[in-house]
């Protein structure tokens, strides 16, 4: 029984920091909306200073670029992942299957970097 928990544990960590900080970022969301209805509702004018004052943070005009860069890199992990494992069990065809689950963050990756150059003049 004792055998078991420890992985359960180890990979049940990682969906449970995912959401307690998806929570913690909708309640900082949700306070932010409420103070800005009862700035509005109180009639006091919202200049953009003023908002970046209340903590909202502008959308950084390479974000689309890091992320794709991000998903690249865990694209090639994955890859890099199968070659290791291989070196070890070289009977096992696992290049192959890391291959494939790393064409999703690759190709999201591509996606994200080609939006960044085709829509880089356009606001």
């Amino acid at each position: 029984m004792e055998d078991i928990l420890v992985p359960i544990a180890l990979f049940a960590i990682v969906p449970i920091i995912v959401l307690i900080v998806s929570l913690n970022g909708r309640k900082r969301a949700a306070d932010l909306q409420e103070t800005v209805q009862k700035a509005i509702e109180k009639g006091v004018e919202l200049t953009p200073d003023t908002i970046k004052a209340l903590g909202v943070k502008p959308k950084s005009p390479d974000g689309d670029l890091r992320t794709g860069v991000i998903l690249l890199a865990v694209a090639a992990a994955f890859i890099v992942l199968g070659f290791g494992i291989e070196t070890v069990e070289p009977d096992e065809k696992v290049v192959a299957v890391l291959a494939s689950i790393a064409a999703f963050p690759g190709f999201i990756g591509l996606a994200l970097i080609s939006m960044h150059f085709l829509l880089k003049n356009k606001t």
